[in-house]
């Protein structure tokens, strides 16, 4: 892997780490000049813009963009030289908050959230909120990383956490395409690890669920397909065992949005975005019942507007002034990007929608 693969884009300088470059190619080209609709133009035509929130089901907080990986597909551009990290100060607003919405699933991300300092003690005191379902997205790597992280496996049991767990491949070829040289055995070795702990068992209630993101420029298969096809390689392979399979389209954002115009992908790319369009998808996309919260605190419809720095069109934009009812009064913000989100069955982090 090159040297520019192994750092973020920001450290890069590239200029697709300016959110407002981003926003400009998503809106110039192909739908400036009217080869394709925008998203606001394409929802209209099924009465569903401006899209509106529904009642809070999911909080999810993003505790920082340091990462032990540099993944070609991020749109968090995550990566060890990047030092954005959620304070404990604004943790401790974010758990005042917890307590007080009618959110039943918190949702811990990043970067590898597991390499916030203050992340053991977030989770300790978010477990006590009684959340419905709490998740922790691990990239697996982390765990097999260093020591200190070796228990991780242990302190998730102990706090009935949720792992959600980027797994792109059951082959090592493909995975460390992606992912990094090294990557699937490392993933392997911390699925391994997960499993032993009774993680992903049959009649476990210790979820353990892998997401799965295209390794190109195409769109993923059917998610209840390729579920079975990943449990019977895995566990023919390997004995590992896990619940579900996400399968979450790559929205042109971010390194991926570096990727597709590197290789000349772009305008083919978002063609098959507009293509695959699912009217029903529009209705269940995540933005309509998720809050993302960024490491600063700030407030956005979703992870994806997060990295695009587009927060929410409320008065309320803090996690320190939040209110749910001024909240749900706001319209969701939207762009090119979200076509990713309605293309096919759907996607979100949960998986497809439609």
């Amino acid at each position: 892997m090159s040297k520019l693969k192994t750092q973020s884009l920001h450290k890069r300088d590239s200029e697709l780490a300016n959110t407002n470059k981003q926003l400009e190619i998503l809106s110039n080209g192909i739908f400036a000049n009217g080869e394709l609709p925008t998203f606001k133009d394409k929802i209209a035509e099924s009465n569903q813009f401006p899209l509106k929130p529904k009642p809070l089901e999911i909080l999810q907080i993003n505790v920082g963009y340091m990462c032990n990986q540099v993944c070609e597909h991020c749109h968090v551009d995550a990566g060890p030289d990047r030092k954005e990290i959620m304070t404990k100060e604004t943790m401790q607003q974010c758990l005042d908050v917890i307590k007080s919405t009618g959110a039943h699933t918190l949702d811990l991300t990043g970067g590898a959230p597991e390499m916030n300092p203050n992340f053991r003690w977030f989770v300790e005191e978010a477990s006590k909120a009684g959340v419905k379902d709490f998740i922790v997205r691990s990239n697996l790597t982390i765990i097999r990383a260093n020591k200190k992280y070796h228990d991780l496996p242990g302190f998730f049991k102990k706090h009935n956490v949720h792992v959600v767990s980027s797994m792109p491949h059951w082959t090592r070829g493909k995975t460390d395409k992606q992912r990094g040289e090294g990557v699937f055995d490392q993933s392997i070795q911390a699925l391994k690890d997960l499993n032993a702990v009774g993680y992903g068992m049959p009649d476990s209630n210790l979820k353990l669920d892998l997401v799965y993101n295209p390794s190109g420029a195409f769109l993923p298969a059917n998610q209840a397909a390729m579920e079975k096809d990943f449990k019977k390689a895995l566990l023919e392979d390997f004995g590992i065992q896990f619940h579900n399979l996400f399968a979450i389209t790559n929205l042109p954002i971010s390194r991926f949005l570096d990727f597709l115009i590197a290789s000349e992908n772009y305008e083919d790319y978002m063609y098959a975005l507009v293509d695959a369009f699912n009217p029903s998808a529009v209705a269940n996309v995540m933005c309509t019942n998720t809050l993302s919260v960024s490491w600063d605190g700030y407030l956005y419809d979703c992870d994806f507007n997060q990295m695009l720095d587009l927060k929410v069109a409320s008065k309320t934009k803090h996690i320190s002034n939040y209110n749910e009812e001024v909240l749900q009064n706001r319209d969701i913000i939207i762009s090119q990007h979200c076509y990713g989100c309605t293309a096919g069955a759907g996607s979100s982090c949960q998986g497809t929608v439609a």
